[in-house]
């Protein structure tokens, strides 16, 4: 496999099927995990990092869940490679600095991604559409059973998972879920909603995680601490919160609908109006207007374009995705007209 190949591949968690995708654009476990009696990331020599990435190579090569996965040496890649996988969630911003002695291993399906030396030796990830969690805790808990008969990970009873964040220590378990609020944000009970969640040790984050703020109306919500409770008893947190959230969503779409029905029914229709007629337009622009119209074909007022559709077109129009379809380093203005150009072939064609 090769990230180009990527390229005409629809990512398992943009496909817009599972439970609650209306509103829950994706679900992810992540662990951490490091290797005994080897230094964290930021404080191992180059020799150590190398002979990681060689021995948790081997391993994974062993795992039948990762039997088709393949590993890239980021230190190979290019910065528009290096970019494209962040757009695809494959690895995070963090992981794109200092690339050497850094690698990410990802299956065909695009679900299961490992990054080899970010913070921790291994950030092993799995990623679900729709609400989720508890399915992707079962895969990922099987492949990380799995690499443990190989790996000797850092472990003490008292503590669980030895971590480089110490929020991380105890189960390494970081869930998180992709919402698509936009309802809570027009009318405007989203902040109310965001301070509650920080009161209950819950963080929200961007599109692209960590660093990243929310933009086009996506949240990304997930635990903060981990040291303390179980995998089970994590999820059944983020569970609980999730499902208020949703609720709160879907009200606040009732009420839209039956209060100012054609005032929302015109600002979905003036945003796919704009992103099927513009000749420029900018990543912020499009992940606006797309909201809309995920929204407008989520309640039914859009019949055209469905839910798969809108959600690669937050993917394949990102920087990137743009470069890697036209084969070369495109400037911001190319960028903008090139995007505004792939938008109308594909949405004046359905």
């Amino acid at each position: 496999m090769q990230i180009d190949d990527l390229i005409n591949h629809t990512s398992e968690w943009l496909k817009g099927t599972g439970p609650n995708s209306d509103i829950v654009i994706s679900s992810r476990i992540r662990l951490a995990r490091n290797l005994n009696k080897i230094p964290f990331p930021h404080w191992a020599s180059k020799a150590q990092l190398d002979e990681l990435i060689d021995k948790t190579s081997l391993a994974m090569s062993k795992v039948a869940l990762l039997k088709h996965a393949t590993l890239f040496k980021l230190a190979n890649l290019d910065s528009i490679d290096k970019q494209f996988l962040v757009e695809r969630h494959l690895m995070s911003i963090e992981h794109t600095q200092k690339t050497e002695q850094k690698a990410v291993l990802f299956n065909e399906e695009e679900n299961i991604a490992v990054m080899v030396n970010e913070e921790d030796h291994l950030r092993i990830q799995l990623l679900q559409s729709g609400f989720n969690l508890f399915e992707a805790w079962e895969i990922i808990n099987t492949i990380d059973d799995a690499l443990a008969k190989f790996l000797d990970y850092a472990f003490l009873p008292d503590f669980g998972f030895l971590t480089a964040c110490p929020t991380n220590t105890g189960t390494g378990m970081r869930g998180s879920v992709m919402l698509h609020l936009p309802a809570l944000v027009m009318s405007r009970q989203i902040e109310r909603v965001l301070a509650a969640i920080s009161k209950l040790s819950f963080t929200t984050r961007g599109l692209y995680g960590e660093g990243t703020q929310a933009s086009g109306n996506f949240f990304q919500i997930s635990n903060q601490v981990s040291l303390g409770h179980s995998e089970n008893e994590i999820i059944e947190n983020i569970n609980g919160l999730i499902r208020q959230i949703i609720e709160q969503e879907t009200q606040a779409r009732e009420i839209m609908l039956s209060k100012s029905k054609d005032v929302l029914e015109d600002r979905i229709n003036r945003a796919l109006g704009i992103l099927k007629s513009a000749r420029i337009i900018t990543s912020q622009e499009t992940v606006e207007l797309l909201s809309m119209v995920r929204l407008g074909s989520d309640l039914g007022m859009i019949k055209d374009i469905d839910r798969r559709t809108i959600n690669e077109l937050f993917i394949t129009t990102q920087p990137a995705h743009l470069q890697k379809l036209e084969n070369k380093k495109l400037s911001a203005q190319e960028r903008d007209l090139k995007r505004a150009e792939l938008i109308r072939k594909k949405l004046n064609l359905l």
